[in-house]
């Protein structure tokens, strides 16, 4: 652990703070979000709505690692694996970050359009609350499965105004799968969390138990973007690249077996973000086609 004698790590103060949101995870949401708006704007959303999109989601997912670094403060300085956090960037510019991403977030979704403005605060205590719950459940994963699962359905409202079953049954999709990826994750931190005494679901069931609930949850991710592409009405395209995404969390899943701590980190964001590009890319090719 990093005393408080030690310098900064290496790196300007961009990198650092990029490195303090872990902001190359972007991918992991960005694309559903994006498919939910190709797919309610029939392949057509304007580049207006594109950018407004894209905007609102890496402000709103910069205000909740924000949030979740300054609660966990303390808490990560304790952890090894994440003892670094706290040096990345200084406390008072961390929450004056977090005002400025939260407030561009509520003033980009006024941009889109009413209903968007009036739902952008309920969004942003959705994301938020993620962070406090291991204070206090062991479901902590399907919080943070609920708060990504907000994306695609407010692109959707972002393009139409209103909310969709598809979106819905896109966003069940990605709770799934965020928190069956979550779960295998929360293995590293098995033995800080019970030392803690931390409200961990891995701590309760045990590894082997929770690796094979995630395994469930995958494939309920997995039937649900198959369900996603019925009620979307989505082609051939589409259905052939399901057998990709299913490699890739077989993959994340015979990784994660293993208990190898590299071998986990590998997998969780080659795996993620290789899900990620197949969805966003086989949705494009089919509303493009």
């Amino acid at each position: 652990m990093n005393s408080e004698s030690e310098p900064l790590p290496q790196g300007n103060m961009v990198a650092r703070f990029l490195r303090l949101i872990r902001f190359s995870h972007t991918i992991f949401a960005l694309p559903f979000a994006l498919g939910s708006l190709l797919v309610a704007g029939n392949g057509r959303p304007t580049g207006r709505m594109m950018l407004l999109v894209l905007l609102c989601m890496v402000l709103a997912r910069t205000a909740a690692m924000l949030f979740n670094r300054l609660c966990d403060w303390s808490l990560d300085q304790r952890n090894a694996r994440t003892a670094i956090r706290h040096r990345l960037v200084e406390k008072p510019l961390a929450w004056a970050l977090l005002v400025l991403s939260a407030g561009g977030f509520v003033a980009a979704s006024a941009a889109i359009n009413r209903m968007t403005g009036w739902l952008a605060p309920v969004a942003l205590a959705i994301i938020f609350f993620y962070s406090l719950t291991k204070r206090f459940t062991n479901a902590t994963h399907f919080f943070l499965g609920f708060a990504l699962a907000v994306a695609p359905v407010g692109a959707w409202i972002a393009q139409t105004g209103r909310i969709g079953f598809p979106p819905l049954v896109l966003g069940a999709g990605v709770l799934c799968w965020v928190a069956g990826f979550d779960l295998i994750y929360a293995t590293q931190d098995v033995d800080f969390d019970r030392r803690e005494v931390m409200h961990s679901l891995v701590v309760k069931l045990g590894v082997a138990q929770s690796l094979r609930l995630a395994q469930w949850l995958h494939l309920l991710m997995f039937l649900a973007l198959i369900a996603f592409g019925v009620v979307a009405r989505l082609g051939i395209i589409y259905y052939a690249a399901m057998p990709l995404v299913a490699a890739a969390l077989f993959y994340e899943h015979r990784s994660a077996s293993k208990l190898d701590l590299a071998a986990i980190n590998r997998a969780f964001f080659q795996s993620n973000a290789f899900v990620s590009a197949i969805f966003i890319a086989a949705v494009a090719v089919d509303r493009w086609r």
